[in-house]
């Protein structure tokens, strides 16, 4: 039974969403803001959060980057500002998904589920601790890629903490700034630094077609994110 927190200063969406989502089989605590929120997120890690952006006191952004800060959890935004910017910047933060109100609880339900499966699938480890990237799989802790027949993938050093910074954030949006502080340049990259560059150079190793990218996404205005396969 997945456990989820429910983070809205509204009463009526509280109570409406935790009741639908408890009579779906899932395990639902609640909050009335940011302080309460973090409290529970910082007792018991959820397995997802359902964060509202404006609530009093800690709103939903910054309790977003908390969460994922500290926890691997999946995160789903609600806001009333139905505006891209609000999207983006969730996103940057870490969000998985994001709905705006007023919404159905059938569609939140359906979004969780989604985040959830997602999550599961892109965290899932082969016997020998390799994570499937496309057609290769990717040793995390030596940093070494293989294709289906034990041949090694050669990566830069660069290229490699680039994919590890890839693959210990499944499905989430990684930002410019933090993939250049998950990965920063080493002495085998000196001439050019950018991180669309370094994206570019390691799907041209790792992707089918590097121009229409399956295992790194480009998700325009927020970053890249880590799809798996």
């Amino acid at each position: 039974m997945a456990r989820i927190l429910v983070a809205d200063d509204e009463p009526e969406i509280r109570q409406l969403v935790a009741e639908y989502l408890g009579l779906h089989g899932f395990a639902v605590t609640t909050a009335a803001d940011g302080a309460e929120a973090r409290r529970l997120l910082s007792a018991t890690p959820p397995d997802l959060a359902v964060l509202d952006i404006a609530m009093p006191g800690e709103d939903g952004l910054s309790l977003a980057r908390f969460a994922r800060e500290q926890h691997d959890i999946g995160i789903v935004m609600l806001t009333a500002a139905g505006t891209p910017i609000d999207r983006i910047v969730g996103l940057e933060v870490g969000a998985d998904d994001y709905m705006a109100k007023p919404f159905e609880p059938a569609e939140l339900e359906a979004r969780i589920v989604a985040v959830l499966r997602r999550r599961m699938r892109l965290g899932v480890r082969a016997p020998d601790g390799t994570v499937r990237v496309g057609r290769f799989h990717f040793h995390q802790g030596q940093r070494r890629v293989v294709d289906g027949s034990g041949a090694a993938l050669t990566l830069s050093a660069t290229e490699a903490e680039l994919l590890g910074a890839f693959v210990a954030n499944p499905g989430r949006v990684l930002s410019r700034d933090e993939l250049l502080d998950l990965a920063p340049p080493r002495g085998d990259d000196p001439f050019d630094r950018s991180i669309d560059n370094r994206v570019a150079r390691l799907r041209r190793k790792i992707e089918v077609d590097p121009a229409k990218p399956d295992v790194i996404k480009t998700v325009r205005g927020a970053g890249y994110v880590f799809a798996g396969t």
